[in-house]
């Protein structure tokens, strides 16, 4: 099977972004399953129901978020909703809205998707490589996709060692900084650091640079705005053998 998976979404350029590219990608991937990261798709942060439909109308089949997806009450009742094709991160406390995994059938093969956040430098969240070995555990689906949204290259590195062999790829967001290390683990776990952004190229991950300098040098509270486009997509395709679980290839994608 092919896959496409795109890194975090920012905000109306972002989602203009996705709509713009991901269907000339899809094609030319031949991709089966195309999963967003849209946890910041609405303007300013967070994700609502407009922001994840327009990633959705674009072709999207599921949606992954991090620690921004509460951000925007009014999505909390869809998050409950046993069909809703947006996940949060499944380490968050059991009382949140939402899912964490899902599993989507293809007839001939099942894939399983994961949703994690990290434990360093992130919100308190219960512990990824527990959740992790619980989830796997009530897994049968040949192939698992994991989308660790997280803030240190180690945790990501160290979690990609734990589960290699035992889940297809390993995806890390949140930096929104595509990274140079995709590759396949010596098991068959496709991985890379970060697929980086779906957002204003002109920008701070996303955020007007005139308004992330001053927060820097002044360090005065600053309402943050989404920068404008023009926009880039970045992400990933990978081939992974449906009835092996393993990756056979990875490569990084981006436009612009």
């Amino acid at each position: 099977m092919n896959l496409l998976f795109l890194g975090d979404v920012v905000g109306s350029a972002g989602c203009e972004a996705v709509q713009r590219f991901l269907p000339q990608l899809k094609r030319q991937y031949a991709a089966d399953l195309t999963i967003v990261n849209g946890e910041n798709s609405a303007d300013g942060n967070g994700i609502h129901r407009p922001s994840a439909q327009a990633l959705l109308d674009a072709g999207a089949d599921l949606i992954t978020t991090g620690n921004h997806v509460l951000r925007r009450a009014e999505i909390y009742d869809w998050l409950d909703q046993p069909d809703c094709p947006v996940l949060r991160p499944a380490n968050m406390h059991p009382t949140t809205p939402g899912r964490g995994m899902a599993v989507l059938d293809f007839l001939r093969y099942q894939v399983a998707v994961i949703n994690l956040m990290g434990n360093a430098y992130m919100d308190y969240c219960g512990n990824l490589f527990d959740t992790a070995d619980t989830l796997l555990e009530q897994i049968s689906a040949p192939v698992i996709v994991v989308d660790l949204h997280g803030e240190a290259t180690s945790e990501k590195l160290a979690m990609a060692h734990y589960l290699d062999g035992r889940v297809s790829l390993l995806v890390g967001t949140h930096t929104h900084v595509q990274t140079a290390d995709e590759q396949i683990f010596p098991h068959g776990t496709g991985y890379i650091t970060d697929l980086g952004m779906c957002g204003p190229v002109n920008s701070v991950l996303g955020i007007k640079p005139e308004l992330a300098i001053r927060k820097m040098r002044g360090n005065l509270p600053v309402r943050f705005e989404n920068a404008p486009n023009p926009a880039c997509v970045s992400g990933i395709a990978a081939a992974i053998d449906e009835k092996t679980g393993k990756t056979i290839k990875i490569a990084r994608v981006f436009m612009k």
